[in-house]
């Protein structure tokens, strides 16, 4: 009887952790990976409850990639520390809406989705291949979804500011939305560019504008294939196959220092592996003390070919 009054005594204080850490273990996305290749994702919103939009070759059983959606839920315990990750693919009504618009009949890649304070659009924003088999930047716009509302989806328009005659691919805006970064491979292997918005112009108004030259990012490329950046706050984020990684393709960060981006930093071997790490998305939590990072990799454990993957990612102070 003792025993029983002690095991229900309630604690005064039972929050022995008032923020959350995502885990520095890589976490593989079980329920929203297959047998075939699921990579290029990007997060719909940043909550503990996350739509993401990724790129997948299931629905054609391996023969060309097209956008789907899935959710990933998280949870963390103020009282036992422990982390737990859910995920699983879904069917929201709008996004089916969406990505609809967005597939044909090659290879869709690289989804990437905001919304613009400039004109009150969500934007869509991807690669889809062309007829004549390159890659070219295209866009959808919507007003914002509020309740059970289906609004109209504009497009899809190509990208004409940013479209050359070889893969473009990989968007990503910085915080202000005032420059934009993708990767081509317009000069051979795929380097990192960067283009900047004319503050009086509206994202739409930028992308119909006649096409001119984009200039390479600062200390980002290397003699390798530099691919898919992301741009979160003041890193950046990509992944190389540069001479000095582990295999394949590696991710790499850099931060953005007295106006310049500084030289890339390899995440190391508790990421990186002998085999591919693709298409890294950085997002956060506030009630977090570190951010996350989801990417795709081909190495041996997954459900099939490239999968996809949550980690835990705190930057060194420096």
């Amino acid at each position: 009887m003792i025993l029983n009054v002690f095991s229900c005594k309630k604690d005064d204080n039972p929050i022995k952790f008032p923020r959350g850490t995502f885990p520095d273990s890589t976490i593989i996305l079980t329920g929203i990976n297959s047998q075939y290749d699921d990579y290029n994702m990007d997060l719909h919103q940043l909550l503990d409850y996350a739509l993401i939009i990724f790129s997948s070759n299931r629905i054609s059983t391996g023969e060309h990639f097209d956008l789907v959606q899935g959710v990933i839920s998280y949870f963390f315990n103020q009282t036992t520390g422990d982390f737990g990750v859910e995920s699983e693919m879904t069917q929201n009504a709008f996004i089916t809406k969406l990505i609809s618009a967005a597939n044909t009949d090659g290879d869709d890649l690289g989804p990437y989705t905001l919304f613009s304070p400039a004109d009150g659009y969500e934007y869509l924003l991807y690669s889809s291949q062309s007829a004549e088999g390159d890659l070219d930047f295209n866009y959808l716009r919507n007003q914002p979804v509020t309740g059970a509302s289906q609004p109209a989806i504009l497009g899809p328009y190509p990208v004409k500011l940013l479209n050359t005659g070889s893969d473009d691919a990989y968007i990503s805006f910085d915080t202000n939305q005032d420059s934009v970064y993708f990767s081509s491979d317009t000069e051979g292997n795929f380097d990192i560019y960067i283009k900047t918005r004319p503050a009086e112009t509206t994202i739409s108004e930028w992308f119909d504008g006649d096409y001119s030259a984009s200039q390479k990012a600062d200390s980002i490329n290397s003699s390798g294939n530099d691919k898919c950046p992301f741009v979160f706050r003041k890193y950046l984020v990509f992944a190389s196959d540069r001479p000095g990684g582990f295999g394949g393709f590696d991710l790499y960060y850099s931060v953005f220092r007295k106006g310049k981006w500084s030289s890339p930093v390899n995440f190391g071997p508790d990421i990186n592996t002998t085999d591919n790490e693709y298409r890294p998305v950085l997002g956060s939590q506030e009630d977090f003390t570190n951010n996350f990072m989801i990417f795709s990799s081909d190495r041996p454990g997954g459900k099939g070919r490239f999968d996809l993957y949550m980690r835990g990612i705190t930057f060194p102070e420096r």
